[in-house]
């Protein structure tokens, strides 16, 4: 999650607490995942695409030691290291470990990801100032795409698709077709509440579709365990809920925060980060004003609130 060019001010942090490390994981011959338990914020997912002569890296880490713990799974099966590294949406948890593999490594985005990426330069750092960041310099895309890019080795292909605004305004998803293999960034959680303030609430649903479409066997969400097509259900579910908790609290002209709290959220009362309803709904009530997907939306205000639901600063384990 980052904040743009917005500054957010919020209550004390809390005592910090790390969480337990990464592991790399077989999915399919010649794909692996990269899982951070529990899969709250900032401990994301990655990939690895490792069949044949190139090796393709999906995703970094947040932090200096996150990202050394992932080069170091993925160097016992690429020993020099990825070909290339993709970032599927431009937020700090997914992109701040570029450094660790650039220059060798090309880093690819999408061209709106890479704008973001700049813009939004370390800011997501200064929400949780007890987390131990250590360097994570700032290493942009060198290489971006519009539509559409395949990543070719000589057994595998890993086809990277514009799905958003959906998470993000700019979000891309990695295809494996001979392993039926997707890595969805965020636009795909388990176990986790989903977050969508700056894509989409209908641009979501259309890109969970388009995945779908792909009829995938293994699901690596950007947050949580790893699934089957199960995940992309669940995800849809849970943004089906939300445009009902918005279409209610709009008509009866409840605020995102008081509509959050008001909220039953049934099964998924259970799921981690359940304060990014807060955000959601700022979305979701935009979106019925008229507001595009993706558009710009004041974030700072929203994550605001979204400690006061919460009660505090939400924890970051990372």
């Amino acid at each position: 999650m980052a904040t743009g060019t917005h500054e957010v001010r919020t209550a004390a942090p809390q005592a910090a607490r790390t969480a337990g490390p990464g592991s790399l994981m077989p999915v399919a011959d010649g794909v692996y995942a990269f899982v951070q338990p529990e899969g709250g914020w900032c401990l994301n997912n990655a990939g690895l695409v490792a069949g044949g002569d190139r090796s393709v890296l999906v995703d970094t880490a947040a932090t200096e030691s996150r990202t050394r713990r992932l080069r170091e799974e993925v160097a016992r099966i690429v020993p020099d290291g990825p070909d290339y590294v993709v970032n599927t949406h431009f937020h700090g948890d997914h992109t701040f470990g570029n450094g660790q593999f650039a220059p060798r490594a090309v880093v690819v985005a999408h061209a709106g990801t890479r704008a973001d990426t700049r813009e939004a330069g370390l800011g997501l750092r200064g929400l949780w100032p007890d987390v131990d960041w250590g360097e994570t310099p700032l290493t942009l895309p060198t290489l971006t795409f519009r539509d559409e890019l395949t990543l070719y080795g000589d057994r595998l292909r890993t086809e990277l698709l514009h799905v958003g605004p959906a998470h993000t305004a700019n979000d891309v998803v990695a295809w494996v077709p001979e392993r039926a293999v997707l890595f969805t960034g965020d636009v795909v959680w388990s176990g986790v509440t989903p977050y969508i303030l700056m894509g989409s609430v209908t641009g979501s649903l259309r890109a969970l579709e388009r995945m779908r479409a792909l009829r995938p066997e293994v699901v690596v969400p950007g947050h949580g365990p790893v699934g089957g097509p199960e995940l992309i259900d669940a995800t849809e579910s849970y943004l089906h809920l939300l445009q009902a908790l918005a279409q209610d609290g709009a008509r009866r002209g409840l605020s995102p925060l008081r509509a959050a709290r008001e909220a039953d959220l049934g099964a998924f009362a259970s799921l981690l980060d359940s304060e990014r309803l807060v955000g959601n709904l700022h979305r979701a009530y935009a979106e019925i004003e008229g507001l595009a997907p993706g558009a710009r939306i004041d974030v700072a205000a929203s994550f605001k609130e979204m400690v006061a639901f919460h009660g505090g600063l939400p924890a970051c384990h990372a």
